[in-house]
């Protein structure tokens, strides 16, 4: 049997499923969260495969997840259960679910390394594959040298199908064809100057009683690495804030206990990073606890 077609997408913008072919399962794909996008995103896709979705394994937090508790297919966990998807799969789920014909994957490297372990009937594709991943994804431990070579690549080039293609194809074979190396580690050399700038950026920090760190990027940079600048400001205080020109971002540590889902009232994705569109810039720091004077220059 060939190896399964690759799908690779995000949250809210899922292939067409008559676009995939015969048997799908989804690896890492939380369930939209923002507004209706579960209704009008995630249900529909789910409904449009039917029979011929046999798993969908995810770790992202989502109020949906109780509605296919009784249904087998869905191994659905929180972050803090599972902190990335590759060590939900091994070849017991892989066995059960049978033979399928396309991987509906996200494209991050836990992403990728989901899919890649699956190719690979649940075995890591080199040993300690998991834990990578769950560092890459927490942002907590060191991911080995192996890991970091992926993820800066992915970091350069998160648009890249054809960069996602080649490290599934890398993971897959047990990284066999040391000569795929130098493509990844090219595209990740172009994440040089973006970090020099993330850097830059990172100076204009401000401290917000009671522990949040705020960025306005909106004007005066080039591209920047953005998971990089919210752990910077987490460097400085326990929440970052990154203010771009659509959005804001907030994060804190994996680890820190707080749950930003709950707090900006949002049906899923992860607790500890969320990204809201612009105009809920002051609900973001009201909640946060933001002294209003202090807040209001970057409002």
């Amino acid at each position: 049997m060939p190896p399964p077609a690759l799908a690779f997408t995000t949250p809210r913008k899922l292939p067409k499923a008559q676009q995939l072919s015969g048997r799908v399962v989804v690896v890492d794909v939380a369930f939209a969260g923002l507004g209706s996008g579960f209704e009008k995103v995630t249900l529909p896709f789910i409904e449009a495969l039917g029979d011929r979705l046999r798993a969908w394994v995810d770790h992202h937090d989502h109020d949906e997840h109780a509605r296919f508790a009784a249904d087998p297919r869905f191994v659905l966990a929180k972050k803090s259960e599972h902190g990335a998807c590759p060590e939900m799969i091994d070849p017991a789920l892989v066995a059960r679910v049978g033979p399928v014909e396309t991987i509906v994957c996200h494209t991050d490297f836990d992403g990728l390394a989901s899919a890649a372990k699956w190719m690979r009937e649940g075995v890591e594709p080199y040993p300690g594959c998991d834990a990578d991943a769950r560092a890459v994804d927490t942002r907590i431990g060191e991911p080995s040298a192996v890991a970091q070579r992926f993820d800066r690549a992915l970091r350069a080039r998160h648009n890249d199908a054809g960069l996602f293609g080649l490290i599934v194809r890398h993971l897959s074979t047990g990284l066999a064809d040391a000569s795929l190396w130098e493509p990844i580690d090219r595209a990740a050399a172009e994440l040089i100057p973006v970090e020099h700038e993330t850097r830059r950026a990172a100076q204009r920090y401000e401290r917000l009683p009671p522990g949040i760190a705020v960025v306005d990027v909106r004007e005066g940079f080039g591209k920047l690495d953005k998971t990089l600048l919210l752990l910077m400001g987490q460097e400085r205080e326990a929440v970052s804030v990154v203010i771009d020109k659509n959005n804001v971002a907030i994060a804190a540590r994996f680890d820190s206990g707080l749950n930003f889902l709950t707090l900006f009232g949002l049906a899923g994705g992860m607790p500890t990073r969320v990204s809201l569109p612009l105009k809920r810039l002051p609900d973001v720091l009201g909640a946060l606890g933001a002294d209003p004077a202090s807040a209001s220059r970057f409002v």
